[in-house]
């Protein structure tokens, strides 16, 4: 599913003008990505949480050159599922 096609689905479930949902749904994504470049997490409760994960530093082969490289410890953002959300999934 497309970024349209949630502003397509939301205008029709609640009636508001697409014009208006696509200005709300990039708010959100601005939002929740402004907040884990903060180091916030995002907690919607039933849906999940938007958090940081915390890679280590670690050495990695290019096995074609033969060569050892160092990768350095970095963050990356990862989303949890809620486990309403997993048990809805499962069920389906």
């Amino acid at each position: 599913m497309t970024k349209a096609e949630i502003v397509n689905q939301v205008s029709k479930a609640t009636g508001v003008e697409k014009a208006a949902v696509q200005s709300v749904v990039e708010a959100f994504m601005e939002s929740v990505k402004n907040s884990l470049i903060e180091n916030e997490p995002v907690y919607l409760r039933g849906f999940g949480s938007f958090i940081i994960k915390h890679r280590a530093q670690k050495a990695a082969r290019n096995i074609t050159k033969k060569t050892t490289m160092t990768i350095p410890a970095h963050n990356i953002p990862a989303f949890k599922p809620a486990k309403v959300f997993i048990a809805a999934v499962k069920e389906k």
